[in-house]
């Protein structure tokens, strides 16, 4: 049945409730009004509330489906109780403060049996009550749920009331609204009030039966500003005025001139007073009406106990016709949506065949993913991610180190131009002929250049392997998600592989360093070039130093060198310069050599990660005892067990309740 099929059966049904206008209220012969509510019941229109009912036992509303629902709310001693307590005719709990401290889920049913049944619902347990002692079960749950303090909670109680009489509704009362505190009251009462009321009124499927006190101005009650705020037209709002007898003066005019946008009207009701009988309090109200001088002018549309439960009853069919197909369509939504999801989850293990299966094509993902940003530089599968781009990364950390290395002052003895250079030579000193260089005093100059630097390097190292181990596990852990047991193992083995290339690629760096701290060697003709290129000054230099000069220009070295501490050490100062030339040569090799090498060896050393070592190392911690072998990979993560719980729980829901939902329909589709 479509959505305006369904709706045009519910209106015939619907108005089949409707009473003759003349005769709002049932009579017995002598004239007296009986107890009316069992003419608004109607057996066509129970199948639906059923449904409805099984739906929010199935909580539904956890998968965001909401239920239609007449959600009862209303300011501390409003009145909210004795409205509840005339449709249900029984005694709910009363007393100072606020009664309703958690949600009390009410629904009625209309039986033909000798005595009412009465069954309270709450956390999974269900007990039998009576009328007589049904108060002190609801204070007996409410206490259990919310403490015995005044405190409130959104635990709800359902209570089920089967009755003769009684209209088939179903509608959830909660707690008064008040601003100040009493005595064991959380000092936030009005807070945590509002947050529960917010809760049940704001869902569109929800009709707000706002209780309101004849003796108050309703644009100060803060149940009238509460249910404003979500409902702005009133088109979700019916009114019902409390103790009319209280306060019969101007009242029709306050529910006709409608200053709160009131959208579905007003209904106004006495009511019970003391130990009335519930039949006597319905036969007073039905005279205060009809025989008060200013009461009897109100319509009598807009009167009654008996006008407001037809009225509630036409309410919570016409909201169901509104919202059972479109509640349809919703569970479908979800449960494909959850379903696709369930069916996106990993598959659940549960043979070693399918164990191996799965680690060997978890591997063969791992080893194809580093191989594209480690070695190939495509990014496709991180586009976004730039610390995912290796190749690039690499090139800058190696562009910085060079960097690095080129501009360090490492290794100098003192700031003052030549004289490193001038102290080895005098140290260098020995019986022999003059104006050779000594070949000592360049390798002591070469090996505190190269000490000076040395941790560079290292810490070099250093972070290539932090960011290559982040990269690395990341893409594990990208790959191995689903899989608790497996994730563990490859991380661990990645964790160690990546520690032990991390001390080899040191030990590489220490050895190189070592070598160039060993002996002075090159092949490259580059050397000799730049050398004579620098030498070519030195005799305009020394000229400088011989005339006076405190500062010069000295190509290859900078601008206004300060030089004039020199002129004590010409016997010397020929051979300074020439070894500090010679240097400045060779150190620009040792730096590239240096740099190129490195490149060289992480280049390598992250082929054989990729290669090789990484699927070792795994194979190896995944067949080793201490893992517990392929059937460890048949345990699923805590995580993922949950998630596909969570799940299976949400699809067992969800098709429950549209088999509950699909044949209502069908049943209306048929009848």
């Amino acid at each position: 049945m479509g959505k305006n099929s369904f709706n045009d059966w519910v209106n015939q049904k619907i108005h089949s409730l409707s009473l003759d206008p003349d005769h709002h209220q049932p009579q017995s012969s002598n004239g007296d009004v009986v107890p009316p509510i069992a003419s608004f019941y109607n057996e066509t229109i129970r199948p639906i509330l059923d449904a409805v009912e099984n739906l929010r036992r199935l909580n539904i509303t956890k998968e965001g489906i909401q239920l239609p629902s007449i959600v009862v709310v209303g300011d501390q001693s409003s009145g909210k109780s004795s409205v509840l307590e005339s449709l249900a005719g029984i005694s709910l709990p009363r007393g100072h403060g606020i009664c309703t401290r958690v949600p009390l889920i009410m629904r009625l049913q209309n039986h033909p049996v000798p005595e009412p049944e009465l069954v309270l619902e709450y956390n999974n347990t269900a007990m039998s009550t009576d009328e007589e002692n049904v108060s002190d079960a609801i204070n007996t749950a409410t206490e259990e749920l919310a403490g015995r303090s005044k405190g409130i909670c959104n635990t709800p109680l359902t209570l089920v009331v089967k009755k003769d009489g009684v209209p088939d509704l179903t509608m959830v009362d909660l707690p008064g609204i008040t601003r100040v505190p009493v005595h064991g009251q959380p000092e936030d009462i009005y807070d945590q009030i509002k947050d529960i009321i917010m809760e049940y009124i704001k869902p569109e499927e929800t009709i707000i039966l706002n209780v309101l006190s004849a003796t108050v101005d309703f644009p100060t009650c803060e149940s009238i500003r509460l249910s404003q705020s979500v409902d702005r037209t009133g088109l979700r709002t019916l009114a019902v005025v409390t103790k009319a007898d209280k306060a019969p003066e101007g009242l029709k005019e306050k529910v006709t001139a409608d200053d709160v946008n009131i959208g579905l009207g007003y209904i106004c009701v006495r009511n019970r007073i003391n130990d009335e009988s519930y039949e006597d309090a319905r036969k007073e109200e039905a005279m205060l009406f009809r025989n008060h001088p200013l009461l009897s002018k109100i319509d009598k549309s807009m009167v009654g106990v008996p006008v407001l439960a037809q009225r509630l009853v036409r309410l919570q069919a016409s909201i169901i016709s509104k919202t059972l197909p479109e509640m349809l369509r919703k569970i479908n939504e979800k449960l494909n949506s959850q379903l696709s999801e369930l069916e996106s989850l990993p598959k659940n293990l549960t043979c070693a065949a399918d164990a191996m299966a799965a680690f060997m094509h978890i591997i063969g993902l791992v080893k194809e993913s580093l191989k594209k940003i480690l070695i190939r530089g495509e990014f496709d599968e991180y586009p976004e991610d730039k610390n995912m781009h290796c190749t690039a990364r690499l090139v800058e950390k190696l562009n910085e180190h060079s960097k690095d290395l080129h501009e360090s002052p490492e290794g100098n003895r003192t700031e003052k131009f030549l004289m490193d250079e001038i102290m080895l030579l005098e140290e260098a000193k020995g019986i022999g002929l003059p104006n050779f260089m000594p070949r000592t005093a360049f390798l002591a100059l070469l090996k505190r250049k190269v000490g000076g630097i040395s941790s560079r390097p290292i810490q070099f190292i250093d972070d290539v392997w932090d960011y290559l181990e982040k990269v690395v596990i990341g893409v594990i852990n990208r790959h191995s998600e689903h899989y608790y047991q497996l994730q563990r193992c490859t991380c661990r083995a990645g964790e160690n592989l990546i520690l032990r290339m991390r001390e080899n690629s040191k030990k590489h760096v220490k050895e190189a360093i070592e070598m160039e701290k060993l002996t002075d060697y090159t092949c490259k003709h580059e050397y000799m070039t730049e050398y004579s290129n620098l030498m070519a000054h030195q005799s305009s230099f020394v000229e400088l130093v011989l005339q006076g000069h405190s500062v010069a220009n000295i190509n290859g070295l900078g601008n206004n060198i300060e030089i004039g501490h020199l002129g004590r050490y010409m016997e010397v100062l020929n051979e300074a310069c020439d070894l500090k030339m010679r240097m400045m040569a060779y150190w620009r090799i040792v730096l590239r050599r240096m740099i190129d090498t490195m490149a060289l060896h992480l280049q390598f050393s992250i082929n054989n990660l990729v290669e090789r070592e990484l699927e070792k190392e795994i194979t190896a911690c995944f067949t080793s005892p201490s893992f517990g072998g392929i059937e460890s990979l048949l345990k699923e993560s805590p995580s993922m067990a949950g998630k596909r719980a969570t799940l299976n729980r949400s699809v067992e829901v969800l098709r429950e309740s549209k088999e509950v939902v699909s044949n209502i329909m069908d049943s209306i589709s048929s009848s």
